[in-house]
């Protein structure tokens, strides 16, 4: 007897592992056909295994429609028995990439959400569909490997877990399953806008068809870069082991072994070392690593120093990147560092800079001074009161919580 469909779906979902892992669940919804799908699939699993599920709907704040389709959601959760919450974006300057902001601002509200209603895990609607137009669109920017793998179906990022539970299904199958419970659901008239990249990825799918190239061939071609991806992030990471280490928030690589690893090695790992002192969400791009390592002198990228010290390549915090960061006693300063002592009135955490004069043991640490100069310093108005790295302590001290763990331990990402 055939399987139903919708049944065939559901037990998919609902036999992921990450039901495992999870007690309150988040979703994503925004009120299209993946997310809708999303949501009722969620909702039958979830009550299945006695999960507490929850929604979100991001409003950018972009299109009038927007606050209508946030209604439509809510009232969808709302005969489902799940909370649901509207999520505004009302940050943007309009400098920088729409697109781009909108991604980060997104998952920037969601983790923030995740976080406020203690969920385990947050699920975004990300399909088949999406995995083979996310190969194409970065084909044309001739990404590498990391960029043509296929997406993580769990991953981090906010502060948050994510998870995408639809990546092995497509749009049609999804649909097919609304029809079949007779649910309905608003389209983004922007999935018609052919000023949009993922628009016209689409369409050059359709046009792909005869050659036998389809949204399931490509994202099993994205599935073995995957495997390729982690192949080399092991390698890297053996590698590193090998020839790097941690200095006082610096990255230093052995400069003659650095040398002579291969091009992609190399390339991860100044990449990854430049993510890891700056705080950046993403590597720099291809020809600016490349640029980098053909160059091999001293040189300014990322919000960072690459210069050759004494046999090392060091990876080290650039001041100017970091003169206005701002924090208080105890919070995290510049993304990873914390800066703890005597609590009084008035004090802040700001970049050491030329108050390195003021430290008469510096040269005794043995840093850089640039390298200082980007370290974190206890100041009262213009006034130093502790340089904790530099070696006037005053009862302060300066520990690195980085988010990603030590060095060597980021290079596995995946």
């Amino acid at each position: 007897m055939t399987q139903d469909p919708d049944d065939r779906v559901r037990h998919r979902i609902c036999q992921d592992p990450q039901w495992k892992t999870v007690t309150r669940l988040g979703a994503a919804v925004s009120g299209g056909g993946d997310s809708m799908a999303l949501l009722h699939l969620l909702s039958d699993c979830a009550r299945e295994r006695g999960v507490v599920l929850q929604v979100a709907t991001v409003d950018h704040g972009l299109r009038p429609e927007a606050a209508v389709e946030a209604r439509f959601v809510k009232q969808a959760c709302e005969a489902l028995d799940c909370h649901h919450e509207t999520l505004r974006w009302e940050g943007w300057d309009g400098r920088g990439n729409l697109q781009a902001e909108a991604r980060r601002a997104r998952y920037g509200l969601l983790g923030a959400w995740a976080k406020r209603r203690g969920l385990d895990l947050v699920a975004l609607g990300h399909t088949l569909d999406d995995q083979a137009e996310t190969f194409l669109k970065r084909l044309g920017r001739e990404a590498g490997v990391d960029g043509l793998a296929a997406m993580d179906a769990v991953f981090s990022r906010a502060g948050a877990r994510f998870w995408r539970p639809l990546l092995a299904l497509d749009r049609a199958a999804l649909r097919e399953c609304l029809n079949q419970r007779n649910v309905t659901w608003r389209e983004d008239p922007s999935n018609d806008d052919t000023r949009f990249d993922r628009v016209k990825a689409r369409r050059a799918l359709v046009a792909l068809a005869p050659l036998g190239i389809d949204a399931g061939k490509l994202a099993n071609v994205s599935a073995n870069l995957a495997s390729a991806r982690s192949a080399l992030e092991r390698c890297a990471f053996e590698t590193a082991e090998e020839i790097a280490r941690e200095d006082r928030g610096d990255i230093l690589f052995h400069e003659a072994r650095l040398i002579a690893t291969p091009r992609e090695i190399r390339r991860r790992l100044l990449g990854a070392a430049l993510v890891w002192v700056s705080g950046a969400a993403y590597k720099p791009r291809r020809e600016a690593l490349d640029a980098a390592i053909r160059e091999g002198r001293a040189q300014t990228l990322h919000g960072c120093h690459i210069t050759l010290d004494h046999g090392s390549v060091r990876i080290a915090r650039e001041f100017n990147a970091v003169k206005d960061v701002r924090a208080s006693l105890g919070a995290v300063w510049d993304k990873r560092w914390r800066v703890t002592g005597p609590a009084r009135d008035g004090l802040e955490i700001r970049a050491l800079g030329e108050g390195v004069k003021d430290c008469p043991d510096w040269r005794n640490t043995s840093l850089p001074r640039r390298s200082l100069m980007a370290s974190p310093a206890t100041w009262q108005g213009n006034t130093l009161i502790a340089a904790p790295i530099a070696g006037l302590s005053g009862g302060f001290s300066a520990e690195l919580d980085h988010p990603r763990g030590d060095f060597v331990t980021s290079l596995l990402s995946h």
